[in-house]
């Protein structure tokens, strides 16, 4: 309770300058208030589409594709009986997810390297050309997702194997003596004890749903690939920080709107959970 007050709610204050012409000579509350417009401004700026439509692209790709991995690694991992397999799989694929975002870069930049790396001396071994993976906007965003999936999947299957080891045991016994085979135990006792689990895990990213993690597309941004990946999150860095004239109420602006765009979706999915009476966080 401590850290959400200091860390969310307590910044919330700071939200005012959004409505302002702030200046740090005068303060928060003595700066001028000019309504919406730094949010006018930035849906009439040339910017807006580009913005909003890589956002939206990538997280979107980011969802469709990395969601259903931990789900489907987890019901696999919970029939393998095979111990010292199991723990290997799990122990190599949980790893990567505590690699820190500057390290996975770096090496992301290491393997798809025009002339050493890896992927490019294999392709060179195969007759075809060498390819700037970083440089080509078209791949931006299929080498984030990927990358991102291949780090994250296992840690992100846990939740879904707790779930899964919550399930009663006398149900599979009872589906292996109606003869039930994996596949059908699988569909119709494991997954939908897992899918509550999924559904609130949805809504939560659905909430993120601007937020696709400033880090690691700060880092992977070159001039080349701008075109697809510029987001939200590095325009407003380049905005109220990077630039020679730094502008807060403007970048402040961006922040909130992205904040209220993704509180909107919560509560729509949320409703839809409830609607189909699936599982809901309120």
């Amino acid at each position: 309770m401590i850290y959400i007050v200091v860390f969310k709610y307590v910044p919330m204050y700071g939200a005012l300058i959004a409505f302002k012409d702030f200046t740090v000579s005068k303060g928060i509350w003595e700066s001028e208030w000019v309504g919406l417009k730094h949010f006018s401004r930035f849906i009439q700026s040339y910017d807006f589409g580009k913005i909003i439509k890589n956002t939206l692209l990538l997280n979107l790709y980011n969802l469709i594709a990395g969601f259903p991995f931990p789900l489907l690694f987890a019901l696999g991992l919970n029939y393998v009986r095979i111990r010292w397999f199991k723990k290997t799989v799990q122990m190599v694929t949980y790893a990567p997810h505590f690699i820190s975002t500057v390290v996975m870069v770096g090496m992301l930049f290491e393997l798809l390297d025009t002339r050493n790396g890896i992927v490019n001396t294999l392709l060179g071994a195969f007759g075809f050309d060498p390819i700037n993976f970083m440089g080509n906007p078209d791949l931006f965003k299929s080498i984030y997702v990927w990358s991102g999936i291949w780090q994250s999947a296992g840690f992100s299957c846990i939740i879904y194997l707790a779930a899964l080891s919550s399930v009663d045991p006398s149900l599979h016994e009872a589906a292996v003596i109606d003869g039930a085979s994996q596949r059908q135990r699988m569909w119709h006792i494991d997954l939908p004890s897992i899918i509550p689990v999924a559904v609130i895990l949805l809504i939560l990213n659905m909430g993120s749903m601007l937020d696709v993690g400033f880090e690691k597309v700060l880092l992977m941004q070159n001039p080349l690939n701008m075109r697809t990946s510029e987001v939200i999150d590095t325009y407003v860095y380049k905005v109220g920080l990077a630039s020679q004239a730094m502008n807060y109420s403007y970048s402040a602006a961006i922040g909130l709107f992205k904040s209220v765009i993704g509180f909107l979706l919560i509560i729509t999915v949320n409703q839809i959970a409830r609607k189909t009476n699936q599982a809901s966080l309120w």
